[in-house]
């Protein structure tokens, strides 16, 4: 995806302040990110997805693994647990967080 301030206009979450857990699952492989904004993970590991990006880069998700968060590709991903059924519709914001 473009890594450009904002990857998406819009996101799907569970609640309003997108702090609710939608799913869990386990990576089917290894995932290091190009920077910072971008949560490392081994195959194996269990992933826990807070939103889900909209538009123009449908391929990310947002989620924790451990204590960090940050995206990842969502087709590396297998879903064992879905927290919530219900998906809210609503505008990203523009991240703030910046690499080195």
């Amino acid at each position: 995806p473009e890594l450009g301030r904002r990857f998406a206009d819009r996101k799907r979450c569970a609640d309003p302040e997108c702090s609710m857990l939608m799913c869990r699952g386990k990576a089917m492989q290894d995932f290091k990110g190009p920077d910072c904004r971008f949560v490392n993970f081994k195959k194996g590991e269990a992933v826990y997805v807070y939103y889900k990006l909209i538009g123009k880069s449908t391929e990310l998700w947002a989620g924790s693994v451990g204590s960090d968060f940050g995206y990842f590709p969502k087709d590396l991903l297998e879903i064992n647990h879905n927290y919530s059924n219900e998906e809210l519709e609503l505008p990203t914001d523009v991240s703030l967080i910046c690499c080195f």
